[in-house]
């Protein structure tokens, strides 16, 4: 049963006014299966959340929004970012450990690919929410085909 618009109360299918407060009704009276589909975030703002956290937004918003513009974005963050993380768990298992050089060389090395990982990770983070929020489907050259690969056209 549809609900009044502007005080909630319950009103007939094909009611023009809310007999409680009288309000215009019409096709913008909404139902509580209408209201349990939608996320009540714009398309845009939801594109831009599924980058915050990295590859965690990613995935929750994969799972639970089904709009394709933010589920593109949400497997794009979850490669992107999912591959930024684990490059830099190998890299730190590589170098800092000290197991690819010397110590000192395997530090200082390690250190400089940790610090160019993160600087791109912070570049990438900017910019695709800022082209999220824009509305673009922005596409990461290569992450972007292999989220394409991995969870489909979106």
């Amino acid at each position: 049963m549809p609900h009044c618009t502007k005080c909630g109360a319950a009103i007939a299918d094909s009611a023009g006014f809310c007999p409680s407060c009288g309000a215009t009704q019409g096709a913008a009276a909404s139902s509580p299966s209408a209201a349990s589909t939608q996320s009540g975030l714009a398309e845009n703002v939801a594109g831009l959340l599924c980058y915050v956290l990295g590859w965690i937004t990613g995935l929750i918003f994969y799972l639970t929004d089904k709009r394709p513009f933010v589920r593109f974005h949400a497997a794009q963050s979850i490669v992107v970012f999912g591959a930024l993380t684990i490059i830099r768990i190998i890299v730190g298992m590589l170098f800092v450990t000290g197991g690819l050089a010397g110590i000192t060389t395997g530090l200082s090395l390690g250190i400089l690919l940790f610090w160019l990982i993160s600087l791109v990770g912070l570049i990438l983070w900017v910019l695709l929410m800022v082209k999220a929020y824009q509305g673009e489907r922005y596409r990461v050259p290569i992450a972007a085909d292999l989220a394409d690969k991995i969870f489909g056209k979106s």
